[in-house]
């Protein structure tokens, strides 16, 4: 079937013939095509390939990304509000920037990723691995972290206002001056974590 792959203005960034939209933008990546600003909000794209794909500033709000590789994918700013990343792997990925509020990251795997300043409030992110991932200056309030691997994240200046953290590991994390205001930290690991100056006000333990 024909597929047509537009920006947010309208414009044609691909087309071609694929078995449906999320094969269409495998194709457009491995082709090379920049899909920054690119319109797919709502799309189906459960297990697609678009590891190392542009698509900053991307409109894939309400977008199913369940299962997708997105390794070392451009992010920047995307907009991806209460979409479906559920087990998606985001391995080094950048998403500075990106809005994630509501987003379902459940069991997704973003170690190494860059987050500064995203977006995340509200946000599933029960057992996703975060090993390394930078998140300063990130809004994680009210987020559900329960058992995510966050060992050696970056988190300094977060705000992790009501998260949940519980069995999380938080291991040589550095929460500098992050707000954990009311933060559930039942059963998290904070060996070696770096609090200096972090709001710790109603935390659970």
């Amino acid at each position: 079937m024909k597929i047509e792959i537009q920006n947010q203005k309208g414009k044609v960034l691909w087309s071609g013939e694929a078995e449906n939209l999320a094969d269409g933008l495998s194709q457009a990546v491995k082709s090379g095509t920049g899909l920054s600003r690119a319109n797919l909000s709502n799309a189906n794209l459960v297990g697609a390939n678009l590891s190392d794909a542009n698509l900053a500033g991307a409109k894939l709000a309400g977008a199913n990304l369940a299962g997708a590789d997105l390794v070392y994918a451009n992010l920047a700013g995307a907009d991806l509000v209460y979409a479906n990343l559920a087990g998606a792997k985001l391995c080094g990925a950048y998403l500075a920037g990106a809005n994630l509020a509501g987003a379902n990251l459940a069991g997704a795997k973003l170690a190494g990723a860059e987050l500064v300043y995203a977006n995340l409030a509200g946000a599933k992110l029960c057992g996703a691995y975060l090993v390394g991932a930078k998140l300063c200056g990130a809004d994680l309030s009210g987020a559900g972290l329960r058992g995510a691997g966050l060992r050696g994240a970056g988190l300094r200046g977060a705000d992790l206002y009501g998260a949940n953290l519980s069995n999380a590991n938080l291991s040589n994390a550095n929460l500098s001056g992050a707000d954990l205001t009311g933060a559930n930290l039942a059963g998290a690991n904070l060996a070696g974590a770096k609090l200096a100056g972090a709001k710790l006000a109603g935390v659970y333990k």
